[in-house]
């Protein structure tokens, strides 16, 4: 297929998953807005080299994803910029883990900020333009933690499930238009969020980092290997195309097993 004249806005795409997706969309043909922190000389190099490669243009917007304001700016700049936006994916995530009668009031709040109310906002700035084209499509980076529970993670589990839920609901809004709406639910993927979580437990537990990566697939992943960027990019640009035009309001995983057991 090809994505040749569509423009994507991809939320936390300067590493991890979304940079993974924003790849993969680049490749076929759509110009991309990143999004995300990151010193300016390595995003100024990951801007020049994504356009070149993929013969795209390519924005960047630092858009704090805590704040609304900043997630209309970060739209209109995109229209301004590059077009009206055709593909959303809400990406953007942090992590926190504490048991709920220690979990800090300030990360429960910026993890539901940026986890769960700022796919609202950006959806909420993309739909009318979507709708007057007929066409668009949304894609939410949920978790296999917005189907399942893990203790210790009350403000991600609790965000990730509001994902998998307010997708349903722009399905349904959307159902007789060119707008579609689905969410990916990744098992564990590689990212600097989870390694920082492998760091934290190599460390409590006194282990090497291969020890605790080994640990914390087999406590959750039959398949016992790290989803990649790549797969999700793949899957992304797949909800991107004709064949799933009528996928609406899914959760898919890609969890190597976790949500069959």
């Amino acid at each position: 297929m090809s994505l040749r004249g569509k423009v994507a806005v991809v939320t936390g795409s300067t590493s991890g998953i979304g940079l993974g997706i924003a790849r993969a969309l680049a490749r076929e043909g759509a110009d991309i807005v990143l999004n995300g922190f990151g010193a300016p000389d390595a995003i100024d190099d990951l801007q020049r080299s994504l356009s070149k490669s993929c013969d795209i243009r390519v924005a960047y917007s630092d858009a704090d994803m805590s704040k609304p304001p900043a997630i209309s700016q970060m739209i209109d700049r995109a229209t301004h910029e590059l077009g009206a936006v055709d593909i959303l994916v809400n990406n953007a995530g942090i992590q926190f883990t504490a048991p709920v009668r220690d979990f800090p009031p300030e990360k429960w709040e910026a993890i539901l900020a940026i986890n769960l109310s700022a796919a609202f906002y950006a959806t909420k700035a993309v739909l009318p333009s979507m709708l007057t084209s007929d066409w668009g499509r949304i894609i939410n980076i949920a978790s296999t933690h917005g189907l399942v529970a893990s203790a210790e993670k009350a403000a991600y589990v609790a965000a990730k499930h509001g994902v998998i839920g307010f997708t349903k609901v722009v399905a349904l809004e959307t159902a007789k238009s060119g707008v579609t709406c689905n969410a990916i639910c990744p098992g564990w993927v590689l990212t600097p969020l989870v390694e920082k979580q492998i760091a934290d437990r190599a460390k409590g537990e006194k282990i090497s980092t291969e020890d605790a990566k080994v640990e914390l697939l087999a406590e959750k992943q039959p398949s016992q290997e790290f989803a990649t960027p790549e797969q999700l990019g793949a899957l992304a640009v797949f909800l991107c195309s004709d064949a799933a035009a009528q996928m609406r309001g899914a959760a898919l995983p890609v969890d190597g097993g976790w949500l069959a057991q």
